[in-house]
Parts: structure tokens; C-alpha cells; sequence
């Protein structure tokens, strides 16, 4: 199947998704040294307003942070998932910043997730999503369409490592998007 192509813009892909840490130092110790992002950008922002850095996390796409020395605490519940999925509430407030999906290829995902393991980062069990009712097999079957395992960064900041595992049909799209009065759309199923 080919995939369906915006006809507005030739978007390529995200170039970087700009987060805010508390301490810098801990990001690049966290993101570079433990997950091997190459860190390829470091700005020092004018008048002592703070820091910004980026990192490569593959395809020329970018997770970047910002550290402000003032800035608001975490609000974890709200401006972030307060717990991984499975392991309770995963809601988090309109306008925030859920959980960042890093993509990796299908034959590496039983690695890479060991190698977290083995590195000591906190994972939820994999996830291998699906369409059954529960949405969730605990085996890779053919309905698997994504396999999936959370963990948190040093701020409280939801990563997932996902692996496709299908190529996506029309079929896939059948869901109308709800309103904010929690009635579908349907008009807007496909358009």
C-alpha cells in the first residue's frame, strides 16, 4: 500500500521537539551517554536566560531540551503522564506534551530492550498493541501493528521505544475523532 501524501506541504518529518530538563548536565548524561543520542548542537542563550541542546535521534530528526534556571517545577499529572502506562493514570492535560515514541526497526526491538534493562532505566513490560478488545497481546501475532516499551527520562518526561510491525490500509482509519462534548464526528471520518 502506499502511504497517503499531504497535499498542503511536503513536511519531511519533525526537526526537533523542544522539551525543558532541570539540569542539563543530568540530560546529556541521560540522553547521550545512556542512550547513545549524539548530542550535535549546544547554544548558551543570551543575558544568562539558560541553555539549549540538541541531539540526534536518527533520520536528521531531533529531541531537543531547554534548561531556564527559573523555571516552574514539573507538573507531573498534568504537563506529563504522572506513571507509565501500565502502571497507572496516563492522562495528562490539553495542550501537553504526552509521551515521545522513538522509533526503532523490528529485529532490534527484543535487544534494545534488554539493553535498557541491562543499562538500569525503569521499563514497563512490552506492549505488543493490537485490535483485540484489550487492544494489547502478550504475544507478537499478526494483528501486532506496533510493539512498544515506556520508561521515564530524569524529568519525568515519558519516552517509548516503538517498532512497527505492519504497513497500514485504509481499513486502519475507522475510527470518527470525538468532539470536546464527547460526541463523534463522523462527518470528519474521511476527508
Amino acid at each position: 500500500m502506499t502511504r497517503p501524501q499531504n497535499k498542503e506541504f511536503e513536511f519531511l518529518g519533525v526537526n526537533h521537539l523542544a522539551l525543558v530538563c532541570k539540569d542539563m548536565a543530568r540530560t546529556v548524561e541521560f540522553y547521550r551517554d545512556l542512550l547513545g543520542m549524539p548530542l550535535i548542537k549546544t547554544i548558551d542563550l543570551p543575558g544568562g536566560y539558560g541553555q539549549h541542546f540538541f541531539f540526534d535521534v536518527g533520520n536528521g530528526d531531533c529531541i531537543a531540551f531547554f534548561w531556564f534556571p527559573d523555571a516552574p517545577k514539573a507538573a507531573p499529572g498534568v504537563a506529563a503522564p504522572e506513571y507509565l502506562p501500565t502502571r497507572g493514570d496516563i492522562r495528562s492535560a490539553h495542550g501537553s506534551m504526552n509521551h515521545i515514541a522513538i522509533n526503532v526497526a523490528a529485529d532490534k526491538f527484543d535487544e534494545y530492550y534488554e539493553k535498557l534493562k541491562a543499562k538500569g532505566i525503569d521499563v514497563t513490560i512490552i506492549l505488543n498493541h493490537d485490535d483485540s478488545d484489550i487492544q494489547v497481546s502478550e504475544e507478537v501475532t499478526e494483528d501486532v501493528f506496533v510493539r512498544s516499551v515506556y520508561f521515564f527520562d530524569p524529568d519525568g518526561i515519558c519516552l517509548e521505544l516503538a517498532a512497527w510491525t505492519t504497513e497500514f490500509e485504509a481499513h486502519d482509519v475507522r475510527h470518527a475523532p470525538m468532539r470536546a462534548d464527547g460526541k463523534p464526528a463522523e462527518d470528519m471520518l474521511h476527508t
